[in-house]
């Protein structure tokens, strides 16, 4: 016969009755996390002049300690901290308090796109007055630290919370660039947890973002001192990002390359392969030993030591000891030790920008849709073998200049982002999907701008547009090609022709 174990929890026996406890303790950590609800459009990079579909999601936000004046807002206004891609294109957010069914629309006050971090308010700020705010931890948790990850997965309606310990801390790339601590953890974590505290000792530890969906329980925070970090930069309305270093390094473990340099086994650091400037004035050469940032000694892999249980790549400390620019750092150079002052930069300058969740800027040019080159789009467009191997053999320059940086200030790659308009002015032409410009009547295109410029103030019987690579050049009379704008733009149902910036441009006189 088998037994039965029945546990009765939260009970007293008084008198042979079972009186209930009331042991459910209050969580006061519960309403300081709320829901999010967004309604997205992302942009169609090929149809620049609309955006796709729109598509609802949910994540989850946590009501932070924070001052509200330092983002130029009213005193006590109860601020929420969430992931950028939470509300990434997002054109209506909506915050759900827990325990209830109402949702308040809320806008953004703050957004890093690459740490993936942003702020929101309510528009009604009453909402939640009474409801508590937490505040960041100072440092960094220890490995195997107990953590309570709180947020609105998928699943189900209510809060959840599960537990996990920390089981990793490490400096990685998060997105567009942008590198920095992130913490892992083995608790559940699940899409509509982003966004959502992991707590510890009543504090937050950091904020979920990320997990890898084929693997069991590795989920990953962004710490409260990379949040720190991101609150300070955008006290004065805008974020300017982490300073950084565009120099290439590698490890100095190999004996061969320590003779070369001429480490000894009393010293240690990382070799510079790819100075970010070869010009004569600038403090790194190829084949220095980068040994310490500031007070850092680094060690043969670029590592320094934070404490007895953490060591960091040394990419963390730039912003410690940046002073006007530069950072002090110290070398070997053919054996000797020398202290330098190395400048750093807060962007790296690409020729094909990150639009980081902003919408291309568009010109349709008759039966032409013309945009930016983006990183964006090209990596799209590169999905597919058989485009390469079309673009290397037209040698586009979408391959041969993905990499570059600008060749002057400005520079902009203007591509065609879809096939010609149905219209009479294009017959016989090729379309120049993908194409990018380079010139107009034998002037070169600087960037979009510039472009629009060229067709506005033309002149002339004709209208030459010739792209970059071996392709056809398009020749237009340019009366028919401006006084076709407005018939295609009636036939296909686009409403402006630019996108407002390029509007502006195109409006202007040409005095």
């Amino acid at each position: 016969m088998k037994s039965r174990f029945i546990l009765l929890l939260g009970t007293t026996i008084t008198c042979g009755l079972l009186v209930a406890n009331d042991v459910h303790a209050v969580d006061e950590i519960r309403d300081s996390v709320v829901k999010i609800h967004t309604t997205s459009r992302a942009p169609d990079y090929s149809r620049p002049w609309t955006k796709n579909n729109p598509t609802k999601s949910s994540g989850s936000g946590v009501i932070i300690e924070v001052d509200s004046t330092r983002f130029g807002l009213d005193a006590d206004i109860p601020l929420i901290l969430t992931n950028a891609h939470v509300v990434r294109y997002a054109s209506q957010i909506y915050v759900q308090p827990n325990q209830t069914t109402d949702r308040y629309q809320a806008e953004v006050v703050a957004i890093s796109p690459g740490m993936d971090l942003a702020v929101l308010k309510l528009n009604d700020s009453e909402v939640l007055a009474e409801n508590s705010s937490l505040a960041l931890a100072e440092d960094l948790p220890s490995v195997k630290d107990a953590v309570n990850a709180y947020g609105f997965p998928l699943g189900g309606d209510d809060l959840s919370v599960t537990e996990g310990i920390v089981s990793r801390i490490e400096f990685a790339k998060f997105y567009f660039d942008a590198t920095g601590v992130r913490i892992q953890v083995d608790a559940a974590l699940n899409p509509g947890n982003s966004g959502g505290p992991a707590i510890a000792d009543g504090v937050v530890v950091g904020l979920v973002f990320s997990g890898i969906r084929t693997a069991d329980n590795i989920g990953y925070l962004i710490p409260a001192t990379e949040i720190r970090v991101f609150l300070e930069d955008v006290e004065d309305g805008k974020y300017d990002g982490k300073p950084k270093l565009l120099d290439d390094f590698q490890s100095a473990e190999n004996e061969a390359l320590r003779d070369r340099v001429g480490l000894t086994k009393e010293t240690a650091g990382i070799v510079v392969t790819r100075p970010h400037k070869d010009d004569e004035g600038y403090p790194l050469k190829r084949w220095d030993v980068l040994t310490h940032i500031g007070p850092h000694a680094l060690d043969n892999q670029g590592m320094v030591r934070v404490r007895e249980d953490l060591r960091l790549r040394f990419p963390h400390f730039i912003r410690e000891v940046v002073v006007d620019g530069n950072i002090p750092i110290k070398i070997l150079r053919h054996g000797e030790s020398l202290e330098l002052s190395l400048p750093v930069v807060y962007e790296r300058e690409r020729l094909l920008p990150q639009l980081k969740y902003d919408y291309p800027e568009y010109a349709i040019i008759g039966p032409l849709v013309t945009s930016t080159l983006s990183q964006e789009y090209a990596r799209a467009a590169l999905l597919s073998k058989r485009g390469i191997t079309t673009l290397a053999y037209r040698e586009n320059p979408m391959l041969s200049r993905f990499s570059d940086a600008p060749a002057f200030p400005g520079e902009e790659l203007v591509i065609v982002t879809n096939r010609m308009f149905p219209h009479p002015i294009k017959k016989g032409y090729d379309s120049p999907t993908l194409n990018v410009i380079a010139q107009v009547n034998e002037i070169p295109v600087k960037n979009l701008a510039h472009f629009v410029e060229l067709i506005r103030d033309s002149e002339g019987e004709f209208l030459e547009i010739e792209f970059a690579g071996h392709t056809e050049t398009l020749v237009f009379n340019r009366e028919e090609l401006l006084t076709a704008n407005e018939s295609i733009l009636e036939s296909e149902g686009i409403r402006y022709q630019f996108s407002p910036r390029l509007r502006k441009i195109w409006n202007a006189s040409t005095q």
